[in-house]
């Protein structure tokens, strides 16, 4: 094996189990006779531990060089070929081997805690907090772990009203230095996702990690007029929160973009009917070995209860989003799964796709077609996951409708589909648009709205069907990454309530200003939203 060979292998290793420069960093620190015992704490929370302990133990002999540090991994991985791989994996080339004896070591091991949440690392200090955040120069790409500034409004009363519509809006405050928070709307005519009995908020922290905080947190709305902060936690192999679905029998699937420390690969998260992380998939070797071969992102997400169904498609690896990173990393797959094993059944490629960064199955299809977009080419192709390929793998991808020239290459494009199956919805991000296609039949799709015409909108992102199947909710936020990053997309930080008309067109309503509402902390920007209708009691409804 090169030297070249042993990089590679090491760089995909540590894209699976975090990243390269945490294991090289505890490598610079033993080569420099530092103390490294709390470096050492760090690596294991992002590599976990059997990864740390297999590297740790051929590095920390100080003799060795970088030269020949990549071989030793290597030769220590095929020094466990009889008791970690089947035969199989024998003829196997060395730099794959490498990575999948380490990881049947991490897999072999079993896991005693479903879920890791962590203290905030500088607690808030009287007198402290305010000028720290101000003084904390900032990271290259980690940044100062400050505790956020307090509540701005600590005596603030909400409203007594009770109304029939609510919107949660999951937001982040304008100037980075104040809490993320929850708030409650009336919708009343007068991202971020909801349990399956409706009594349990799930909300991402999408860069959390960048200051080494918890990224899923948990709401209670048991009492919709009163939500109360219920507990939050961290997955140890994945991070970068992005789209949820609820369990039928209690708990969560989401998508988590990247790794622990944000690099290609990332995860599908589960976890149980009390809320703890049992599981990040792929877990089989099949599985994980086909995910480090092609690109996996996943951003959406969708589930076909009654067909045994999971689609995911794959966005862009995080951490090619920050500098010193040049260019963004976009993929252009989606993963078909097998809802009962979590297993991968195929990676359907969109050629070009430049970012597969959504998918939903159209409800009631009898084909059980999903529609995913693609946001380089500015289409949306339609998936037939029991259709299958040239090669007779299950699943398949074609062109279904191209949004025209402002759709392409405009960072995000979303998108929601009414419960009857009818209408689709779709927003991208700097073209300032919400699409509007009706899909009754899917062999003659119909533009609903203008293509060049201008809507009142700037930076739509996150876009959702209320309960009643009459309005749209949209939150014109998408990602700001400031000074350290790639993507930095205008927002007017709104969150629209548009009106659905009968035909599927839209017309716009009303909206809510985060910028106004929020001005004691820098505004708000809110980038996803949970809807309840309760308009009749005995049959409340939420999306």
């Amino acid at each position: 094996m090169t030297i070249d060979d042993a990089s590679a292998a090491l760089s995909a290793l540590t894209g699976l189990f975090n990243s390269i420069n945490v294991l090289l960093w505890l490598y610079d620190a033993i080569e420099e006779d530092e103390d490294v015992k709390v470096k050492t704490s760090i690596c294991e929370f992002y590599c976990g531990k059997g990864v740390l302990q297999t590297a740790y133990k051929f590095c920390k002999n100080r003799r060795i060089r970088s030269s020949n540090l990549k071989l030793k991994l290597n030769l220590a991985c095929r020094s466990h070929i009889h008791w970690t791989v089947s035969p199989v994996l024998h003829t196997m080339a060395s730099k794959t081997l490498a990575l999948a004896l380490l990881l049947r070591i991490v897999n072999a091991a079993p896991n005693p805690n479903p879920q890791i949440s962590l203290p905030t690392i500088l607690p808030s200090i009287p007198g402290v907090t305010v000028p720290l955040a101000s003084a904390a120069p900032p990271g290259i790409i980690l940044q100062p772990p400050t505790p956020p500034l307090p509540d701005p409004d600590p005596n603030y009363t909400p409203s007594e009203i009770k109304p029939k519509k609510i919107g949660f809006f999951f937001a982040g405050a304008g100037d980075n230095e104040h809490a993320d928070f929850l708030a409650s709307y009336s919708l009343d005519d007068d991202t971020f996702g909801a349990s399956y009995d409706g009594k349990v908020l799930w909300g991402g922290g999408l860069l959390s990690l960048l200051k080494l905080q918890n990224t899923g947190y948990y709401f209670d709305v048991s009492d919709v007029y009163n939500p109360a902060y219920k507990k939050s936690d961290i997955a140890t192999l994945s991070s970068i929160a992005d789209e949820v679905r609820a369990k039928p029998d209690g708990g969560f699937f989401f998508t988590y973009m990247g790794s622990a420390a944000g690099t290609d690969v990332g995860r599908l998260v589960e976890t149980d009917a009390n809320y703890n992380i049992i599981h990040q998939w792929p877990e089989d070797v099949p599985g994980v070995l086909s995910v480090i071969e092609q690109q996996f992102d996943p951003h959406g997400l969708s589930i076909d209860w009654n067909k045994n169904l999971i689609l995911t498609s794959d966005f862009l690896a995080p951490i090619t989003i920050l500098k010193p990173s040049t260019e963004i990393q976009r993929a252009n797959t989606l993963r078909l799964w097998d809802l009962a094993t979590r297993t991968i059944l195929n990676t359907i490629t969109i050629p070009n796709g430049g970012g597969i960064q959504d998918v939903k199955f159209i409800p009631g299809n009898p084909d059980s077609a999903a529609l995913a977009t693609a946001v380089h080419l500015g289409q949306v192709w339609i998936v037939y996951p029991f259709k299958t390929d040239a090669n007779g793998n299950q699943g398949t991808a074609e062109l279904f409708y191209d949004l025209g020239d402002n759709a392409r290459d405009t960072v995000a494009i979303f998108s929601d589909i009414t419960e009857d199956g009818r209408f689709a919805y779709f927003t991208y991000t700097t073209g300032n648009h919400v699409a509007a296609i009706d899909i009754s039949d899917i062999n003659n799709p119909k533009r609903l709205d203008d293509p060049d015409g201008d809507q009142p909108i700037i930076g739509p992102h996150y876009v959702k069907v209320t309960p009643d199947q009459k309005h749209l909710v949209v939150t014109d936020y998408f990602l700001q990454t400031g000074d350290i990053g790639l993507i930095n997309t205008p927002a007017d930080y709104k969150a629209q309530y548009i009106d659905i008309n009968d035909d599927g067109s839209l017309s716009f309503n009303r909206s809510i200003d985060f910028q106004k509402e929020f001005e004691n902390r820098g505004g708000a920007k809110p980038h996803s939203s949970v809807i309840y209708d309760l308009s009749d009691p005995k049959n409340p409804k939420w999306l």
